[in-house]
């Protein structure tokens, strides 16, 4: 068989154009069969023939499953987390797909743990001199970036694991940048810096970012419904009352009676 020779798909039979073949542990796979698999599924070249029809009529199952899927809450904007809180049954759309791009419909139970990492990198600002040259600020300057990432750890036949960024845009943070005073006099002489550390406690997109990755994690993980089926049932509450005898405000004693002249009040 030549190199450029064309292959044949051995799952739905077609012929695959040039370089368009995918391998599979015992066949090939063509582009347009590629497309139909789940976006989370990545054990393509250890799959064989059989496993990946067998997951393309599951994704044709999926989309009538779609079908009555009814989401009740949306968490997100960019990456969003779809859950249908009557069935335990939820749905991650990625990179502004939708309903209509058949995205797996995940049953809560599946969920076996749920993690936030937050990933964070570090850029130094720079500015030129005099001469053009490159040099750092002084006092140094650099820019902090943060992406919340969730970790759904899945028991499912095709995939065991979904990973997406939380936050829609990176979270920045600068430090080291000069604050202005104004209508503080002598401003001028007083350089004033933000800390060198960055202030993750003070930002707004930061904190909205981690709130946000812990109301999914929370909502994955059911804790909100198990902590509620774990809370003790709420106890009568005794009020203090006023003893018609000898008027006294008090709560009954264990005999239901007023601890000071004994009349019965419960």
């Amino acid at each position: 068989m030549g190199l450029f020779e064309k292959k044949t798909c051995d799952v739905c039979g077609e012929k695959i154009r040039l370089l368009g073949s995918r391998k599979l542990e015992d066949g090939n796979l063509c582009k347009t069969c590629e497309g139909k698999l789940s976006p989370w599924f990545t054990g393509r070249r250890k799959a064989t023939v059989e496993d990946i029809r067998a997951q393309l009529r599951d994704r044709e199952a999926n989309r009538e499953r779609l079908g009555a899927f009814t989401p009740t809450r949306t968490l997100g904007e960019g990456n969003r987390l779809l859950l249908d809180d009557e069935k335990g049954e939820f749905v991650v759309c990625i990179n502004g797909h939708d309903l209509s791009d058949n995205p797996d419909v995940l049953n809560l139970s599946q969920v076996t743990d749920c993690q936030v990492d937050v990933e964070r990198s570090r850029t130094e600002e720079t500015t030129r001199d005099s001469e053009g040259k490159t040099v750092s600020y002084d006092p140094p300057r650099f820019t902090y970036s943060y992406r919340f990432l969730l970790t759904i750890a899945l028991d499912h036949p095709w995939f065991d694991e979904i990973r997406f960024q939380v936050n829609r845009h990176t979270v920045k943070i600068q430090t080291g940048m000069p604050i202005e005073t104004p209508g503080l006099i002598f401003s001028s002489l007083i350089k004033r810096y933000t800390p060198d550390v960055p202030d993750t406690d003070h930002s707004p997109e930061y904190q909205a970012a981690q709130a946000l990755a812990e109301e999914m994690r929370r909502a994955l993980l059911r804790l909100d419904v198990r902590e509620a089926q774990a809370a003790p049932a709420p106890e009568d509450v005794i009020s203090p009352v006023a003893c018609p005898d000898c008027t006294a405000v008090s709560l009954p004693d264990e005999n239901g009676c007023c601890p000071y002249c004994g009349r019965k009040l419960v």
